[in-house]
């Protein structure tokens, strides 16, 4: 793996989930310094190379001190397997963790926070999407250098069975009526999510504006 010209100094909220423990492997490949914000039970969980700091990723405070000025943060607490019924977890964890971080970033300037939200507008899990998007919304108002990421479903060991309904989503991009729906709520695998997601935080938009990487964008990115 090519290490990137610049190592960044990276903060990671949630990053000992399913995401996290993919995603920051290729982080520390590339020559990024990486610490992890963590609850003490879960630092051995931390992915080797990677820097625990115990921590609260609800707190504003807690993330606040775990952050150094001109770092990159990269938001990924959010509920387990989202499904309808979990409206109230997204209510208690997710929302509540993006307006800690985007608290936290604002008090200690940071260079640039990537969110990882959700393919938009879409049919189905309303209250998710109603959280994610007022996790944009936070971060918009608050005029922070950001890269929101858009997936709809990641693709990955023990997340495979959307895999079934491929011809579906074929025949659906193939008709003109259907297409831009298809595209957007299309399924995009680990490796693409996580080259998109590193690809985002080595390249930050312009300070204050926010790009959005919707999943044509997560398939086409390359490091």
């Amino acid at each position: 793996m090519k290490q990137t010209a610049t190592p960044l100094d990276i903060l990671v909220t949630g990053g000992t989930g399913y995401i996290g423990r993919n995603l920051i492997p290729l982080l520390l490949a590339r020559g990024h310094r990486v610490r992890v914000l963590t609850r003490a039970e879960s630092a051995q969980r931390v992915p080797a190379g990677a820097t625990s700091v115990v921590g609260d990723a609800l707190s504003d405070d807690s993330i606040a001190t775990a952050l150094h000025a001109g770092d990159t943060l990269i938001h990924l607490v959010g509920t387990p397997h989202p499904t309808p019924s979990k409206a109230d977890q997204f209510e208690k964890v997710d929302l509540i963790s993006i307006r800690a971080s985007v608290n936290a970033a604002q008090r200690v300037k940071i260079r640039h926070l990537v969110y990882v939200s959700v393919a938009q507008p879409a049919p189905i899990m309303q209250a998710y999407l109603w959280v994610r998007s007022l996790g944009e919304a936070m971060i918009r108002e608050a005029r922070l250098t950001a890269t929101i990421v858009r997936p709809w479903y990641v693709l990955g060991p023990g997340r495979r069975w959307p895999k079934v309904i491929m011809p579906l989503y074929k025949l659906a991009e193939a008709i003109p009526a259907t297409r831009a729906t298809a595209e957007r709520l299309g399924l995009v695998t680990i490796e693409q999510f996580v080259n998109a997601m590193v690809s985002g935080a080595e390249n930050p938009p312009a300070s204050g504006q926010q790009r959005i990487v919707d999943v044509p964008g997560i398939r086409n990115a390359h490091l």
